[in-house]
C-alpha cells in the first residue's frame, strides 16, 4: 500500500546535529551553581577512577536537566548511569578491549564527533543568543500542528529495532493491507520486531505527514522510520491536545535551535566539499564527484 510510505518521515540524517542542538539549549541561558560548575570535587569512586562534581555536571548538560529539577530522585538516576559507565570502561580496559581495532574506531570516531559539535556549536551559539519572542511566536504560529492543533494520535504499531534488515523488511511489506499481514511477513522473514499499543504526537510529524496520516487514517496503516528504528502503525484514536504557554515557548526555541544547527552543518559541509585540502584518492575520486579530467596529451 503504497500511501503509507508516501507520507513516510525519513529522519536521522543529522543525528549529530539534533544532540547538538539539545547540548546548546542545555548550555544556553541556565544559570549553573557555582558550587557544582566550578569546582573538580570528588564526589564518588569508581575503582581507581573519581567522579567530580563536573562530570556531573556536564550529565545534566547532556540530558537537559535544569537546576530546578535535580531532585534526589532524578541525580541518583543521572549519578548511577554515570558510575556504571565508569565501571563497564574500566572493566573493558582490563579486559583489553580498548585495543581492539574495532573499538579504536569508535573512540576515534567519537573525539572527531565531539570535535566537530564543539566547532559547529561554536559559530551557532551567538546566533541562538539572538533567538527572541517574536521568533519563537512566529513559529509557534506557523507550526499549529505541533502547537495549538496538537493531536495525541492512539496507535496500534510494530516496531523494527534500527538494524540494516529494517528497510529491507519496509519494501517487502510495502503491499499489505495489515498489521497482521505484516506482523505474518516479518515473522516468515524473521525478522526482530514487537507489536504494541502506543502513543504519536502530531508534533513529532512533519505537515505532510500529519496531512496524510488525517486524510487517510480510517482505511490505512502508515510507516515512519527513524534513529530508532521503523515503526508500522494504524491509527486507533485521537485527542486534542494543546501546547501552549512556557511548554509551546520552550518547544519552540528548541525547534529554532535544532534549525540553527543544520543550516551551521549544511554550510560547513558544503565548505568541505569545496575545500582543496580534501581529497580522495582511488576509486573513491569517482564515488564523491571529485575524479580529475584526464591530461591531454603533448602537443594536442
Amino acid at each position: 500500500m503504497d500511501e503509507r510510505y508516501a507520507g513516510a518521515q525519513r529522519v536521522g540524517r543529522y543525528v549529530m546535529v539534533v544532540g547538538l542542538a539539545g547540548a546548546l539549549l542545555a548550555s544556553c541561558g541556565e544559570k549553573k551553581p557555582a558550587a557544582t560548575a566550578t569546582t573538580g570535587q570528588v564526589i564518588a569512586h569508581v575503582g581507581k577512577d573519581v567522579v567530580t562534581a563536573q562530570e556531573l555536571e556536564n550529565e545534566f548538560r547532556w540530558t537537559g536537566t535544569p537546576f530546578d529539577k535535580r531532585d534526589d530522585a532524578t541525580v541518583k538516576r543521572i549519578l548511577g548511569d554515570l558510575v556504571l559507565r565508569k565501571y563497564l570502561a574500566q572493566r573493558a580496559v582490563e579486559a583489553g578491549l580498548d585495543r581492539e581495532p574495532v573499538v579504536l574506531l569508535d573512540l576515534l570516531r567519537a573525539r572527531d564527533l565531539a570535535l566537530a559539535n564543539a566547532f559547529i556549536g561554536r559559530d551557532v551559539s551567538t546566533k541562538v543568543a539572538a533567538i527572541g519572542k517574536t521568533e519563537i511566536d512566529h513559529l509557534i504560529a506557523s507550526q499549529p500542528w505541533k502547537f495549538a492543533n496538537r493531536q495525541m494520535l492512539t496507535v496500534e504499531q510494530i516496531t523494527i529495532p534500527p538494524t540494516a534488515e529494517a528497510q529491507a523488511a519496509a519494501t517487502a511489506t510495502k503491499d499489505l493491507k495489515s498489521l497482521d499481514e505484516i506482523d505474518q511477513k516479518l515473522n516468515e522473514l524473521k525478522v526482530l520486531h514487537s507489536r504494541s499499543m502506543g502513543v504519536i504526537s502530531s508534533s513529532q510529524l512533519s505537515e505532510q505527514v500529519f496531512k496524510t496520516i488525517q486524510e487517510k487514517k480510517d482505511t490505512d496503516q502508515f510507516y515512519i522510520q527513524s534513529p530508532a528504528g521503523g515503526v508500522f502503525f494504524r491509527v486507533k484514536g485521537e485527542e486534542a491536545r494543546p501546547l501552549t504557554g512556557q511548554e509551546a515557548d520552550r518547544i519552540a526555541r528548541q525547534l529554532l535551535i535544532a534549525d540553527l544547527v543544520r543550516e551551521e552543518a549544511s554550510t560547513k559541509g558544503l565548505a568541505a566539499a569545496a575545500d582543496t585540502e580534501v581529497k580522495y584518492e582511488g576509486p573513491f575520486q569517482r564515488i564523491m564527484g571529485k575524479e580529475e579530467a584526464p591530461k591531454p596529451a603533448d602537443g594536442k
